[in-house]
């Protein structure tokens, strides 16, 4: 396939256009398309006929979509995903109680009182009675205990109580 190309593109268009068409109908694109628009369309079935009313007091008229709609639905999508009546329903979900907060241990307090004291030594040793020159160097290497003394705590392997063999863990 030849093309003469200018700056802005080829020369005649709808020449080249139809060069592109010809090469392709060549190779056998789109003659499935063409073999399915040649056959007859089968008879679309009827729609269902829309059930009667029940015997009872009239209520709020049913909102319908034709049958002839995508999926063929005749109820909106809002009565298909809140219900009939959204005001009505009355079942939510409750969550159960949270399980309460463990008590805290001997470890972690002190290394809560490692944090706390390695803050007061950063930001104001004077109340303690050090110069800020003492005080910073101190309470770096405090806060540097505190945080090795948590990361310390931390569990590694299987909970108690717990089969190795259970697979997957929450």
């Amino acid at each position: 396939m030849s093309r003469s190309n200018s700056a802005d593109g080829p020369e005649d268009i709808d020449a080249t256009f139809a060069e592109i068409v010809a090469d392709l109908r060549a190779e056998g694109v789109g003659t499935t398309l063409e073999q399915q628009d040649d056959e007859p369309a089968p008879p679309a079935p009827p729609p269902p006929a829309p059930p009667s009313p029940p015997a009872g007091p009239p209520g709020p008229p049913e909102q319908t979509v034709a049958a002839s709609g995508w999926r063929g639905s005749e109820r909106e999508w809002e009565a298909t995903v809140f219900g009939d009546d959204p005001a009505a329903d009355d079942e939510h979900y409750v969550p159960p109680e949270p399980p309460p907060l463990p008590r805290p241990r001997k470890g972690a307090l002190v290394v809560l009182l490692f944090f706390v004291l390695g803050l007061l030594l950063l930001i104001a040793p004077g109340v303690i009675g050090l110069s800020s020159t003492l005080g910073t160097p101190i309470g770096l290497l405090v806060l540097a205990v505190g945080i090795g003394l948590l990361l310390l705590r931390v569990r590694q392997g299987p909970p108690d109580g717990a089969d190795p063999d259970s697979g997957a863990q929450v």
